[in-house]
């Protein structure tokens, strides 16, 4: 059994195939499947580690992004596409997968390209209220379409489509709130807030939470994912900001990135999570915690905006449109949560609602399924 991942360029592309290997790993263990080999096919390993654990073998294929804002890039990387393509054409020929899963995102184009012209049955995932352009392509000849919001659904042949949710890592799937205050060094009687503006950290998020500072560690602690990046700036400001205020600074935590188990320990202190509005929302939902969501603007990214209003619909959270996005509003959208029990624990009960533990598994066995067809 051979089967081949593809996508990538975010962890919001990463990580779920992640999830879905895990899965397939599970499954072909259970079906006594032997010989089972996952390939993932992208521009990047993202997380070598990652891929090793799962026993999956990285195969590198060239990418070129199609901008939003164009530019004389965009020109080039249609070449870088086009070698793509061909590499990939070349590596399935010789492989020859029983199927190939896409999640999206500029980095699985050429793969999907090369299986469809060899005629490899191809199931794709999308994460996004609103299709990518790549998924929107694939969802013509793809044979099976998993979609992670229904609004999301209707834009695909509604003959291939199935609204799975969210594919999740089952490290993340629940929160752990035994020993988590202990491993952060944070006192148990004091809410937290949890900020994530992605791997690679917001810059809009992280200003505004640091001129927050003085005035949210008087009642809260706050555990501050900056991006790696940004660490240093940050953790920069937060001292000159909390200088002449040593006493609040032991409720301040700022981490550079939170590995699995420091965001799931992360996860069990908090009442409260600032995030953008990719996939991480599907963990914040798994949790049942509140959220904040500060969606990327539309002009570059054309999908976090109506995912953040998704997920608001669903009263599982409120959207802060960067815009609009400043200390005192972040501040008294906090206070607004975390000073109302009621308004909290209704968000608290509308993100389990909305949350899908099971998506993994659905989508693991259908291409355990059609590999094994495949290979009768």
């Amino acid at each position: 059994m051979r089967i081949v991942f593809t996508g990538g360029g975010t962890g919001g592309h990463f990580y779920p195939i992640i999830a879905v290997a895990e899965s397939v790993r599970k499954i072909a263990d259970e079906k006594k499947v032997l010989n089972a080999k996952l390939y993932y096919y992208s521009d990047s390993p993202y997380d070598k580690e990652a891929l090793f654990e799962n026993g999956i073998e990285f195969v590198s294929i060239p990418a070129g992004k199609r901008r939003l804002y164009g530019g004389l890039q965009n020109f080039f990387d249609l070449f870088k596409t086009g070698i793509g393509f061909l590499q990939a054409l070349g590596s399935l020929f010789k492989l020859y997968p029983d199927v190939v899963f896409g999640k999206g995102g500029y980095a699985s184009y050429p793969t999907l390209l090369a299986a469809r012209v060899l005629g490899i049955p191809v199931v794709i995932h999308d994460s996004d209220s609103v299709p990518g352009r790549v998924n929107l392509w694939a969802g013509k000849f793809a044979k099976h379409i998993a979609v992670s919001y229904a609004e999301a659904g209707e834009k695909f042949p509604q003959n291939k489509v199935a609204l799975t949710g969210q594919p999740i890592r089952k490290d993340l799937l629940v929160r752990k709130a035994e020993g988590a205050f202990e491993y952060l060094k944070l006192n148990p009687t004091i809410p937290s807030i949890l900020v994530l503006g992605g791997s690679l950290g917001a810059e809009a998020i992280n200003s505004a939470i640091i001129g927050a500072l003085p005035t949210l560690l008087e009642k809260y602690q706050v555990i501050h994912q900056t991006g790696v990046r940004n660490f240093t700036e940050v953790k920069n400001e937060a001292d000159f900001v909390l200088a002449e205020r040593p006493d609040l600074k032991e409720r301040y935590r700022p981490f550079a990135f939170l590995n699995p188990l420091s965001l799931k320990m992360s996860a069990g202190t908090a009442s409260l999570v600032i995030t953008r509005a990719g996939s991480m929302l599907f963990e914040i939902a798994a949790w049942g915690v509140p959220a904040i969501v500060i969606p990327i603007p539309e002009e570059i990214s054309r999908d976090q905006r109506s995912n953040a209003f998704a997920y608001a619909r669903h009263g599982c959270g409120v959207v802060i449109e960067q815009a609009n996005l400043s200390t005192p509003i972040i501040a008294s959208e906090i206070h607004r949560i975390l000073d109302d029990d009621t308004r909290r624990k209704n968000m608290e009960h509308a993100a389990q609602a909305f949350a899908t533990h099971d998506a993994a598994d659905k989508i693991a066995t259908l291409l355990v399924d059609m590999a094994l067809s495949h290979e009768k």
